[in-house]
């Protein structure tokens, strides 16, 4: 068993596919539209077959209220990692993203937190080397 395809809602899609596209530095992997419906997804130009992301539209009153919380919460959406979290930050920075924690040391690992634009917190995450 494997996972193929995680979500996160956002409030535009265009806006939070520009952002993980052009910000983060993901590609684009799909992108089917019928009538109002909209699939998008993007995935790690490292792991182009790997898990995707589906950047879904929190249309849904209980998608929002949830999105909504989270984000109030302080809680990420969701969490990436990386190889050097400070050089990450450091590009992605530059690129004009707000973080909301520079990289930080915590337990076994070192984080940073940013805001997508579209509704969400997403934590980069260097795990700690034995």
């Amino acid at each position: 068993m494997k996972i193929r395809l995680t979500t996160v809602y956002v409030n535009d899609q265009d806006m939070a596919f520009r952002f993980y596209t052009d910000v983060l530095g993901f590609a684009k992997k799909t992108d089917v539209r019928q009538g109002p419906y909209r699939w998008l997804t993007v995935a790690s130009p490292e792991e182009p077959e790997g898990t995707e992301l589906q950047l879904a539209l929190n249309d849904n009153p209980a998608a929002k209220a949830f999105q909504q919380a989270v984000f109030q919460q302080g809680q990420p959406a969701a969490m990436f990692f990386t190889d050097d979290v400070h050089g990450d930050y450091e590009r992605i920075k530059a690129r004009g993203a707000e973080f909301t924690m520079p990289p930080t040391d915590v337990t076994a690992s070192t984080i940073a937190m940013l805001n997508d634009t579209c509704g969400n917190l997403i934590q980069l995450t260097q795990l700690a080397r034995p």
